[in-house]
């Protein structure tokens, strides 16, 4: 026979012509077996039904926007003539040690001799008189500030002076400002590039005074990122504002939220979760109580690979937790995943409600 016919009168089924038996004679109990196959393709998986942290979570909208505390200007280390720039539009990804621009500067070709004559009068008179190692030191030192590397250091020598250098990207991140053009001449300390690293970005959301009480400087909070493959991330709080934004009653919360894969952007819209009114009680993932027009109910593990459906009574909830107020001791053992196809399975085998007739 196929259990999904049901019809309230005596009769046959349509499908196989056989006669159809009465719900109430298919037995009395709503215990479920599964064989270990049925588990594994169900997903089903349980857990006691000790006692957890639950409250009411809240949503605030917030913004994504650049780490400032990451953001670096690029100027010139030298007065000269841009010769090439080697990225030539914002928005662009750099990696730290990528070449940015080549810079002709006589003032750095008379740097460079410099250093080769100390390195040169260390190399002969060194061994005997320290002094010169002190030169080829400082010599060293201000070449490093001037943007060579130590490895383009090492490679000078007497044929390898140039006075056009090629600068490298201190950091990794995006270009957003260039203010440079080739053969433009600059002086020392003229912005040239503005580079901001995504590898982290802040949170900001706004807070009216009564929700400012709930989150406080280190909690970690959620964050859904709309639009983002990885839609739910983990953030820090790490500022609050200590006073109220000019001709308003809001109060500016910033958290740290961490981009290793650059997939988040600044200006993407989020939510951020908060969880209020904390408690200790019974509580189940949201997905283990199945909701219905009779109240809600759960799957008790009553033998192995056994379920039998119970009436609970819900509390407070939140994103991931519900309060179980009624119905369940911590030592019963519940389906936290599958439950719902447990719900299903029920039905198709027994033809009915698996709830019907219970009432709280």
């Amino acid at each position: 026979m196929h259990p999904q016919i049901v019809q309230d009168k005596p009769g046959t089924c349509p499908i196989c012509g056989m006669t159809l038996v009465e719900v109430s004679t298919l037995g009395q109990s709503n215990d479920l077996m599964l064989n270990d196959t049925q588990m594994r393709l169900a997903n089903i998986t349980t857990r006691r039904a000790g006692k957890r942290s639950v409250g009411e979570t809240m949503f605030i909208n917030g913004t994504l926007a650049v780490d400032e505390e990451r953001s670096e200007a690029i100027s010139s280390r030298a007065p000269g003539r841009i010769e090439k720039l080697f990225v030539k539009e914002s928005g662009q990804p750099v990696a730290k040690g990528q070449p940015l621009y080549v810079l002709y500067s006589e003032q750095l070709l008379t740097l460079q001799q410099e250093y080769l004559l100390a390195k040169d009068q260390y190399e002969s008179l060194g061994k005997t008189e320290l002094r010169y190692k002190s030169f080829l030191d400082a010599a060293t030192r201000k070449l490093l500030r001037y943007g060579l590397t130590q490895s383009q250091i090492d490679q000078l020598n007497r044929n390898s002076m140039e006075p056009r250098i090629t600068f490298l990207s201190p950091s990794t991140g995006i270009v957003v400002t260039i203010e440079a053009t080739e053969g433009q001449y600059v002086e020392e300390g003229a912005l040239l590039y503005r580079i901001e690293d995504v590898s982290s970005l802040w949170v900001e959301a706004e807070l009216y005074p009564n929700e400012a009480s709930i989150v406080k400087l280190g909690d970690k909070i959620t964050v859904n990122v709309n639009g983002s493959e990885s839609t739910r991330a983990e953030a820090e709080v790490t500022f609050l504002s200590p006073e109220f934004r000019a001709g308003t009653q809001i109060l500016i919360m910033r958290a740290m939220i961490n981009n290793p894969g650059m997939q988040l952007r600044p200006g993407q819209q989020v939510q951020v979760l908060f969880t209020r009114g904390s408690r200790e009680a019974i509580a189940l993932p949201v997905d283990a109580v199945i909701r219905d027009g009779k109240g809600s109910h759960v799957y008790v593990q009553s033998g192995r690979n056994t379920f039998r459906p119970r009436m609970v009574k819900t509390g407070i909830e939140g994103f991931e937790q519900v309060e179980i107020t009624e119905g369940l001791t911590e030592s019963d053992t519940v389906a936290v995943t599958g439950a719902y196809l447990l719900y299903s399975e029920i039905v198709l085998k027994k033809g009915s409600d698996p709830m019907a007739g219970h009432n709280h």
